[in-house]
């Protein structure tokens, strides 16, 4: 009788070890999905809250930011050439954001665009709140404001932290220098539409997009037509234009392939037309618009504190 009831217990030790090592496994997976953070520190934080994973997340966000505080300290002055622009647009608001880092491969992390997605909301919902004698720069019904990165630093995010504890925490999990540079808000009046892109283009563009490069157009159209909007965007991404240009004040340049004014490009979707041509037929004007592009330099004296110059457009005949 003995033997068969130790039989019993040690098939059911047995039975519930192997189910509880399976839960514990399912937990560290999930746990490990959701942050991001290595199987040793999910395990390590599950043991230290009985498998809450709630409480385990929580505890790993902490320390990593801990450590990037630290971290952030070790790796300032340190060169980040690479990087992301992010774009959003939420009605009316938009914003581009340029996020630097070390490396191309900490750009395409998830835990880094993770980052940059909050950040671009946390610029979004701060233009929001501001008004528009607030901002710096007022074109035909758009307004915009250049934040550089020392102002930036100090945005509220959702969760009640600044933007500075998410760069910490960042850095605490991808082990790079990561500085965000300057972002540019930018909002309309009801009788304009805002449209931002960025190239490469991604897979799943909302409701924030990433690449190297960016653009918000800011620009009216009779009726509303948000893909030539996207369209322009597009040009401007790939043509660079310095302004949009005025046929009674600017004349286009005798090397069609040296052309800066917006008008006067070969319009990049229809090379036949030029975007003036590409505008009148679609009944629409160009109000303003902005660019990004990750690294770039205005000038030999710009550091990575300056501000960036902004575009000065003005408009064309519509």
């Amino acid at each position: 009788m003995f033997q068969m009831n130790l039989c019993r217990f040690n098939r059911y030790f047995t039975t519930n070890s192997s189910l509880w090592q399976s839960s514990s496994k399912s937990l560290l997976e999930k746990l490990r999905k959701k942050t991001g953070y290595t199987f040793v520190n999910c395990k390590k934080a599950l043991q230290l809250h009985d498998n809450d994973v709630d409480k385990a997340e929580a505890w790993l966000k902490q320390q990593a930011q801990a450590l990037g505080w630290s971290k952030a300290e070790k790796l300032k002055g340190r060169i980040t050439a690479q990087g992301l622009v992010a774009v959003m647009v939420n009605k009316n608001y938009g914003a581009l954001v340029e996020i630097n880092c070390e490396t191309d491969f900490v750009a395409r992390n998830k835990t880094f665009h993770s980052f940059a997605e909050t950040v671009v909301t946390s610029v979004v919902n701060y233009s929001s709140k501001l008004k528009n004698s607030d901002t710096t720069d007022t074109i035909g019904g758009s307004h915009k404001i250049l934040l550089d990165g020392e102002l930036l630093k100090e945005i509220s995010t959702e969760d009640g932290k600044n933007l500075s504890d998410h760069v910490a925490l960042t850095i605490g999990s991808v082990g790079e220098n990561i500085y965000i540079k300057r972002a540019l808000c930018m909002n309309v009046n009801q009788d304009l539409q805002l449209v931002g892109c960025t190239h490469p283009a991604p897979v799943h563009p909302l409701p924030v997009s990433f690449g190297k490069y960016g653009a918000l157009l800011a620009f009216k159209s009779s009726p509303p037509n948000k893909l030539l909007g996207m369209q322009l965007c597009q040009h401007i991404i790939g043509m660079n234009p310095s302004k949009i240009g005025h046929p009674d004040v600017d004349a286009p340049n005798k090397n069609s392939d040296d052309e800066s004014t917006l008008i006067y490009q070969e319009y990049l979707l229809d090379p036949t037309i030029d975007v003036q041509q590409a505008l009148l037929a679609n009944q629409a004007e160009i109000i303003d618009f902005a660019r990004f592009e990750v690294g770039e330099k205005q000038d030999s004296h710009e550091t990575d504190s300056d501000d960036v110059q902004v575009k000065e457009p003005v408009k064309t005949c519509g």
